[in-house]
Parts: C-alpha cells; sequence; structure tokens
C-alpha cells in the first residue's frame, strides 16, 4: 500500500493532553478515531519508538507519521452542484455555500460536500484524511461559506497540509458582528480550548489552551452590527466566533455564541439571521506542484449580502462592492 512520510518537532510540553487529541488538533482533517488506530499500528513514532494514544507531548519530541492511502469506499458519491473556484489534477478550491457539512458524521452521513467532491472528482481524491474525510484539508463550519481548499493526491494533501500547520497559509473572512464595533482595527491574542462544560463549544481560556491570534478591520458600519475583515493568523475550532465573543462583538447569527446579543439585534433591528454570518472571503497558498503563489477569492452568498441590505442604515440601501 502506498504511503507518504512526515515529521515534525514538538514545540512545547502538553503533560495534560492525550497524544491522539495533540494530533488531531495539528491535523483536524484527519478523524481522532483514525489517528488512535495508526498510533496503535505503530504509524506514529515518536523518537523512533511506538507510543500509546494516551502519551503526552514533551517539547523537542521528534514525531514521525507514516500515511497510509485510504480509499474512501464507505461513502458514496452524489450529484450536488459544486461552485468550483480552481481546478486542476492535483486540487480544487470550491466556494462552499452555508448549510452543507463538509463531511461525513453522526447525524450527517449524506449530502456533505465528501459525497458531491466524490461523484465530481469521480473517486480521485487523497485518502489521507480516511474513508469518511477523502481530500479534506481543513474544514468550515457547517454554516459557514466560502473558500476551502480539496486534495486530489496524497502529496497535495501533505503540502497543503504543512502549509496550514507553519502558517503559511492567509485565510481572509469577512464577518457580521453585533454591536458598534471599536477601534477600527485590532488584534486579539487569547488562548483557545475546548468548553469545560459543553462538549461542542470552544472557549477562551487562560493558561491551559492553545494560542490563537485574529487581527480585523473594520469595512463597514451599520444598523447595531459591523462588516468587518478577520484575518487568521492560527487556524483553532470556531476561532473567530469565540474571540469576537471574547471582546464583547458575537456574530450575527451565531446562537452558540452570541444567543443575547442576536435576540437583541433582532428586537432593534427587526432583522433576524437564518446562521451565522461567517464568510471566508480569501485563501491564499502555495501550489504542491508548481510552487506558483495562489490567490482565491469567493463571492458572498446571497443572505450574506442580504443580512447587509437588511442592516444598512436605510430600507433598500445596498451593500459596498465587494473589493
Amino acid at each position: 500500500m502506498p504511503t507518504a512520510s512526515e515529521s515534525f518537532v514538538t514545540e512545547r510540553s502538553l503533560p495534560g493532553e492525550r497524544f491522539d487529541v495533540f494530533l488531531h488538533a495539528k491535523f483536524p482533517h484527519v478523524s481522532r478515531g483514525l489517528l488512535q488506530r495508526m498510533i496503535g499500528q505503530g504509524q506514529v513514532r515518536v523518537n523512533g519508538r511506538s507510543i500509546k494514544p494516551s502519551h503526552h507531548p514533551a517539547a523537542g519530541e521528534v514525531v514521525t507519521i507514516q500515511w497510509s492511502e485510504v480509499k474512501p469506499l464507505g461513502v458514496t458519491s452524489e450529484d450536488i452542484p459544486l461552485e468550483v473556484l480552481f481546478e486542476d489534477e492535483c486540487l480544487l478550491v470550491l466556494n462552499k455555500q452555508p448549510g452543507i457539512v463538509v463531511h461525513p458524521a453522526a447525524g450527517h452521513e449524506e449530502h456533505t460536500l465528501v459525497n458531491a467532491l466524490l461523484h465530481h472528482c469521480a473517486g480521485q481524491l487523497s485518502g489521507i484524511g480516511g474513508v469518511a474525510r477523502p481530500g479534506i484539508v481543513h474544514r468550515l463550519d457547517k454554516d459557514t461559506s466560502g473558500c476551502l481548499v480539496v486534495a486530489k493526491d496524497d502529496q497535495a494533501h501533505l503540502s497543503l497540509s504543512a502549509q496550514f500547520s507553519s502558517r503559511e497559509v492567509r485565510k481572509v473572512y469577512h464577518v457580521i458582528v453585533c454591536g458598534e464595533l471599536e477601534p477600527s482595527q485590532g488584534e486579539i491574542e487569547a488562548e483557545i480550548a475546548r468548553h469545560p462544560n459543553h462538549r461542542k463549544r470552544m472557549a477562551v481560556t487562560a493558561g491551559r489552551g492553545r494560542a490563537a491570534r485574529t487581527t480585523y478591520t473594520v469595512q463597514e458600519r451599520l444598523r447595531q452590527a459591523t462588516l468587518v475583515e478577520a484575518v487568521l493568523h492560527t487556524g483553532r475550532t470556531h476561532q473567530i466566533r469565540v474571540h469576537f465573543q471574547h471582546i464583547g462583538f458575537p456574530v450575527v447569527g451565531d446562537m452558540t455564541y452570541g444567543s443575547r446579543p442576536n435576540k437583541r439585534l433582532a428586537e432593534l433591528t427587526g432583522y433576524t439571521a437564518p446562521r451565522q454570518m461567517l464568510h471566508a472571503r480569501l485563501l491564499e497558498f502555495t501550489h504542491p506542484r508548481t510552487g506558483e503563489r495562489m490567490t482565491l477569492e469567493s463571492a458572498w452568498p446571497r443572505d450574506f449580502t442580504a443580512a447587509l441590505v437588511a442592516l444598512a442604515g436605510r430600507a433598500g440601501e445596498q451593500p459596498k462592492p465587494q473589493r
């Protein structure tokens, strides 16, 4: 079976974290269950030795991973329309629409982006993500729209994954937040970890989370809301949603991290968002094969534009054109 190898050195000790959890945070496109099996089969080695999933990462350890090619046999292909921004023989970039789950999971076994990709690519996808996640290098939440890159072969997958891990990928989002955000430019630097009481939520923590940094620039001031351009300098789960909640300006439509401000927004403006108003506007990375620096941009979906119109200063006023 074809394999590809990848090595890296752990930057710091994490005495309270299991190794499978540590790897899943570094490679979120790979399921934790698959990583546990790989560790058990000796495909993950630390300083040349096999480990257990419960091993705690220590600073300076050399981690070597043998990625086995896994054919996506357990997921069916579905003819679901895709908006393709770029495609060649080793990758494609999509403008993901809101409301679609990226990969199959409990409660979402069908009608996912992976089902659509299997049909579109006729099965030609990287197998590193495992049976349920072929080609998936990174993810967007179900209700987040915008740019998403997919790998067609393992070498492209490893290259793109390494770029995400080393923060060489530029990720720019457009987001509408509740309230009148001040100052007009800023930086949010606050560690993020799993919420202590809610398994599916994240939270800003002190001293026990992972470093997370977001910078932002106000694009337009609306009624009781603000259109913001946010740049992710790290890639933590729910980072933008958690960071803007942390500074008191949760994302419009995000009832997980900002239910009260959103209810207040609806009372003041009469507008209720159908989802979180978060859009992955731009993705910039180095092409794995050609070495060319690529920049892909995606247009706002209709509901995002509708939100801007509804929250504009005057009824019927149109949002500013996208840059």
